[in-house]
């Protein structure tokens, strides 16, 4: 292929489309990959053995063709600390206010332990081990959503992996193109889950002009979710978008049925920027969690990785039980353009398409 949607990553991954789908759905990576795509999985989430399980179910289902990891590397969290531990750290001040949401919204506890006891994010032995996993697979590219992959570089390129950090400030960028990151996500205020407050037609161009010269390729975040989009991100100057909401309601997305329906139904303004289910700012769609913190009777938000294990079972007790009115998810403001579950392949199929005819209306002037 060759043409506007034809670019540098193109060429380093030997992809039809400049489309990276960020997802943590295996079903999903594997369907955006064969219509053309790039995904890359986030597996932050899951144990050593879960990540080496999912390797193998995708490579199994792709051909050869390449795919992502991405992990978290949080710099500001405990070395090591078991679970239990960690939960200790909690005031019990936060632990009554809390309570309190949980009784005033009827929320329900979770039918088992939260998934997020098991996040790469809570200290640095998980973010590691899991990240062993990833070199011992020489996965062709790792991915760094959370904290620099700088330390990383040297090891994974002796085995032949690309490494993507993913950036929301210049700052940030610079140090990444000096170490020889081989893409740089520069994602924007509008993107879904841990972002940074510049916008993303603001930090774009930014970043592709401090990647000028060196061999690392820019990829657009944040708030892409149709052709329009990507081409706009092209003329920007980068190599490509990464998406993640797009996917969330897709045929193939396991997520939860009433969570596919709510993030359908929900506009721009129903996604919140906030630090209250983390403890780093993220963009999540508006739960009453989120209304919560945000009154005056709320104690200060706790720093990563506590506010993180304080909201785990509020979230787990909505899906659990499918309180459609409790649940959140992490989405940008591109939200707006996720209006019906299609599948992966028609997704990518719509959103080249309308990038051609902008394209064709540009050439036609």
């Amino acid at each position: 292929m060759s043409g506007p949607l034809h670019t540098q990553l193109c060429d380093k991954l030997g992809i039809e489309y400049p489309v990276v789908a960020f997802t943590h759905c295996k079903d999903v990576a594997v369907a955006v990959i064969n219509a053309g795509g790039f995904a890359v999985l986030g597996e932050a989430m899951h144990t050593p053995d879960q990540i080496a399980a999912d390797i193998k179910w995708i490579r199994d289902r792709i051909g050869g063709k390449p795919f992502g990891i991405d992990l978290v590397l949080p710099a500001s969290v405990p070395e090591e600390k078991t679970v239990e531990e960690l939960l200790a750290m909690i005031p019990r001040t936060h632990w009554d206010f809390e309570q309190k949401i949980k009784d005033k919204y009827e929320v329900p506890a979770p039918k088992e332990v939260p998934n997020l006891h098991q996040w790469g994010g809570l200290d640095h032995k998980r973010a590691l081990a899991q990240l062993d996993v990833v070199f011992d697979e020489r996965v062709p590219v790792f991915a760094s959503g959370l904290g620099s992959p700088q330390f990383l570089l040297d090891r994974a390129h002796q085995l032949g992996m690309q490494v993507w950090g993913l950036v929301g400030k210049p700052r940030q960028a610079k140090k990444q193109v000096d170490a020889g990151t081989d893409v740089i996500i520069a994602q924007g205020y509008d993107a879904a889950g841990h972002t940074g407050n510049i916008g993303t037609f603001s930090i774009v161009p930014q970043v592709v002009d401090i990647a000028r010269g060196s061999k690392t390729a820019v990829i657009a975040a944040g708030g892409v979710t149709t052709g329009r989009h990507l081409a706009a991100a092209l003329a920007l100057g980068a190599a490509g978008v990464w998406t993640g909401s797009l996917w969330l309601a897709s045929r193939e997305s396991d997520v939860n049925l009433q969570l596919k329906e709510r993030l359908i139904e929900c506009e721009t303004d129903d996604t919140m920027y906030s630090n209250c289910i983390s403890g780093y700012t993220m963009r999540t769609t508006r739960c009453p969690w989120h209304d919560e913190w945000n009154s005056d009777a709320a104690p200060e938000v706790l720093k990563p990785p506590l506010q993180m294990m304080l909201s785990a079972n509020y979230i787990q007790g909505s899906l659990d039980y499918q309180r459609k009115d409790l649940m959140t998810e992490a989405a940008g403001q591109g939200i707006h353009y996720v209006t019906e579950m299609k599948p992966a392949r028609q997704i990518i199929s719509d959103l080249v398409d309308e990038a051609f005819d902008v394209f064709d209306r540009f050439a036609a002037d």
